[in-house]
């Protein structure tokens, strides 16, 4: 009896199976149909409809390394829709390389998540002592919330500057130690703001860094006393290998003099944004203006995505002269049609991306621009 039962369930078993095997046929057809249908297209999360910061896009450096003994070439570039947000969820094959208009057939891609190394430049002083302890509290929380936002890897040196930049916490000390520099540094009972000098002095101070790195500049873009004007400091910025993430905090400084029935007439605030933005624009960098300090994550997230994510490609070039300029050009393609890649949010909207990538370069060692 038991024999007969374990034989009635194979045979019941066996007919399931090949009733369930058409379905299976015909879900497999639907799925194939559907991918047919909307080829290979790319999907990614929604994002924001406007960007977080508030300056126009500044020039974005393409890293471009040549290896002259094995011809290989690699490239680390961004891949943005128009809002500055990252692309993720590209694949390899959606990557189509061409150099001198020859098209690359063994290019690889990978995605990289780059350690970086900042300067934090924040302003310290240059009003009465009432505003400069404000002004002071509203510095040290925007710098605290930055130092969450970075990881083991990353280095990063604070710097104050009023009449002149000091250094506040060093790269090598523990995050504990600089999170209590930050909450004692203080504030100056009376002193100039010399921002244009302190700009030129941090460039300086991060030329000889390595590796991914930028400042970050923390200010309200009020100038008193400064040696150099606005246009040296923007002459260096737009020259600096570093570029500047600018927290402008003219909106935050707006407040509090209203808010203390202080003259806000005295005080050109759209030339200060303006400069802010120009000076972050030229560097290659972003300028956001927060109406206040107390959530800043959205921000620090926008900066460290935009200076720390590549998509990097390496191929071997075919050309044959180690020493002649080459332009470069990277299409974005449908890996099932060969045409141009359709990318959608999770709404549905299609999304415009575009591979920031520089055109032209000679390869010599470990190029990069």
């Amino acid at each position: 009896m038991p024999v007969i039962r374990v034989r009635q369930t194979f045979q019941l078993a066996t007919v399931f199976c090949l009733l369930l095997a058409p379905l299976a046929t015909l879900a497999q057809g639907a799925s194939k149909r559907a991918d047919q249908k909307s080829g290979g297209q790319v999907q990614i999360p929604s994002r924001p409809t406007s960007p977080l910061f508030s300056s126009k896009q500044g020039e974005q450096k393409t890293e471009i390394h040549f290896d002259p003994a094995t011809g290989v070439v690699t490239l680390k570039l961004l891949v943005q829709d128009p809002n500055g947000y990252f692309i993720p969820n590209l694949r390899r094959d959606n990557f189509v390389v061409y150099e001198n208009g020859v098209r690359q057939q063994n290019a690889t891609v990978d995605i990289e998540h780059a350690p970086v190394t900042l300067a934090v430049l924040m302003e310290f002083g240059g009003r009465a002592p009432g505003l400069n302890r404000q002004m002071g509290d509203e510095v040290a929380r925007a710098a605290q919330q930055l130092l969450d936002e970075l990881g083991p890897e990353d280095k990063v040196t604070f710097w104050k500057y009023s009449d002149q930049v000091q250094k506040l916490a060093d790269a090598n000390q523990s995050r504990d130690a600089v999170k209590i520099e930050l909450i004692t540094m203080g504030t100056p009972g009376v002193s100039e703001t010399n921002l244009y000098d302190a700009i030129i002095a941090t460039v300086a101070e991060m030329r000889p860094a390595k590796g991914r790195k930028a400042i970050v500049l923390i200010t309200s873009g009020i100038d008193t006393f400064s040696k150099t004007h606005y246009e040296d400091a923007r002459k260096v910025a737009e020259e600096s290998d570093s570029p500047i993430y600018v927290l402008s905090l003219t909106q935050v400084l707006r407040r509090i003099l209203q808010m203390q029935d202080r003259p806000l007439v005295t005080i050109d605030w759209n030339q200060a944004e303006h400069q802010l933005q120009e000076t972050a624009r030229v560097s290659g960098g972003r300028a956001y203006t927060p109406s206040d300090t107390n959530q800043l994550s959205p921000v620090y997230d926008d900066v460290m995505e935009n200076l720390k994510v590549r998509y990097v490609i390496t191929y071997k070039s075919n050309n044959g002269d180690a020493n002649s300029p080459r332009t470069v050009r990277v299409e974005l393609v449908d890996t099932q049609t060969g045409g141009p890649l359709v990318i959608r949010d999770a709404n549905g909207r299609i999304v415009r991306a575009t591979a920031i990538l520089q055109e032209n370069y000679v390869p010599s060692p470990a190029t990069s621009h």
